[in-house]
């Protein structure tokens, strides 16, 4: 039989390091991030716009080309705490918090237009990482296996090393690359539309995998990198007033992945089931007002994100078993996130009243898609960022060259919450006419653990630099 929590499932994968806003990165580029990712309207640099609205690539009338490369941290915690009992007769509560030892992760940018002034029609190109994560999560130390333990001291019980019916130590890599190829009409003085068809290559690893069926007396698998390809495409509407005031909007698809097929083994090392997994990325709508005088730059985007109708992020729960004796019942593999839509609002003001230096501070807001319900499934979905705040600057060297800064703090406000979940229901393992496991599958479907609760939040700092060269006659 699954002992209580060596069935511990979750998607280590749900969010990034690198991203802020559910699985969206907030903006791309020192500039970009500087104005809170608000660049729908307001195209105040090659990467912001290539990123959030191609039609607006039509403002630049040169050869641009742009390098941006960021150092990111993040100070993740998951805590997770059980009731009097649960670890055996007159067992005292337990509960720990464990801290991440992931040290900084790389965001490179890079992104090139080709405009030429007179001409209806502009280029570009991008390789941008949008989406990706490190996580390290160690083994408790103070855990039922130790000769040492003392369960009336911090022990956080998630974190036990599967043999005593945690999860052990937590690792995960992600990546997600997206390549973009941009043009972008001027219909009129005013008005532009854009396409971009977008190419995607994601790699991903788990240790351990939550997406495989555990062993009963191995538990889950340590899996190895697996890639997938995806496609995708963005349009946009850009609407430039030329008495200051702008407007744009733009509709990113959903980007359509390959399945993850990874080869896993246990941790005796013994070869475990294949597993495959697919994860697109959810479409994205974008609107956004934009207002320039010659102080100053304004800058305001709503986004939603459809995270309900995303293949990967709209299924929640166990996978439930077709076939067999168990049939109907979960298989103790994680079926899906269960995320809800989102809404993002960025918001960024550029003064310009320094010779050469301007100056930009940013704000963006996102709301959570983890159901409180649901919110074990997304352990450690630790880069749901609430509040973020940037500042920044360039520096205009000479008619060629600029440089860029930004720095951003965030954080994820109050801390997700949820129970811990069991996904081993009242099943008849011995074929004896009386239920074995340890709770009832009709009237329990998660498998909550009464009294139990698991919990993440994080905070996020990142320093990020960019040179552009624009060529000239």
């Amino acid at each position: 039989m699954r002992k209580t929590f060596l069935n511990f499932s979750f998607l280590i994968f749900a969010t990034a390091a690198l991203a802020q806003s559910g699985h969206i990165m907030q903006g791309v580029g020192a500039v970009n991030m500087s104005m809170g990712g608000a660049a729908t309207a307001q195209p105040l640099d090659i990467s912001g716009a290539l990123q959030w609205n191609p039609a607006a690539i039509s403002t630049f009338d040169d050869k641009i080309v742009k390098l941006d490369v960021g150092l990111f941290f993040s100070s993740p915690e998951l805590s997770s705490s059980l009731p009097a009992g649960m670890l055996g007769p007159g067992a005292p509560a337990v509960s720990g918090t464990t801290a991440d030892d992931r040290g900084l992760s790389p965001m490179p940018a890079l992104a090139m237009v080709w405009g030429k002034e007179g001409s209806k029609h502009t280029f570009g190109a991008s390789a941008f990482g949008i989406s990706g994560f490190g996580v390290t999560f160690p083994e408790e130390a103070n855990n039922p296996l130790s000769g040492s333990f003392n369960p009336t001291e911090s022990s956080n019980p998630i974190n036990y090393p599967q043999a005593a019916m945690g999860f052990g130590h937590v690792e995960s890599d992600y990546m997600l690359l997206q390549v973009g190829f941009t043009w972008a009409y001027e219909l009129s003085d005013q008005f532009s539309i854009g396409i971009e068809p977008t190419f995607n290559y994601g790699a991903l690893e788990l240790a351990p995998n939550p997406l495989a069926t555990p062993s009963q007396t191995l538990g889950y698998p340590t899996s190895e990198s697996a890639t997938a390809t995806g496609f995708g495409a963005q349009f946009g509407l850009f609407f430039d007033s030329g008495t200051g005031f702008k407007a744009g909007a733009s509709y990113k698809t959903a980007q359509k992945f390959s399945e993850f097929d990874f080869d896993s083994e246990y941790l005796d090392g013994s070869t475990a089931p294949e597993v495959q997994f697919q994860m697109d990325y959810p479409s994205i709508l974008s609107f956004g007002l934009g207002y320039s005088n010659d102080a100053i730059d304004l800058a305001l985007d709503y986004r939603m994100v459809d995270y309900e109708n995303t293949e990967g992020f709209e299924a929640s729960g166990w996978t439930i078993a077709e076939s067999g004796p168990f049939t109907g019942f979960p298989t103790g593999s994680v079926n899906g996130f269960g995320w809800e839509n989102i809404s993002i609002i960025s918001a960024g003001l550029q003064y310009k009243g320094v010779d050469k230096l301007p100056l930009r501070v940013g704000y963006t807001y996102s709301s959570n898609p983890i159901n409180e319900d649901l919110a074990f499934f997304s352990v450690p979905a630790t880069a749901i960022i609430k509040n973020a705040f940037q500042f920044g600057f360039s520096y205009e060297v000479d008619d060629n060259w600029q440089l860029d800064a930004v720095y951003h703090y965030g954080s994820s406000g109050d801390a997700t919450k949820g129970n811990l979940l069991n996904p081993t229901p009242a099943m008849d393992f011995d074929m004896d006419g009386n239920p074995d496991g340890p709770w009832d599958a009709t009237s329990n479907p998660l498998g909550v653990i009464p009294g139990s609760e698991v919990s993440y939040e994080m905070t996020t700092s990142m320093i990020q630099f960019g040179v552009s060269y624009t060529f000239t006659k």
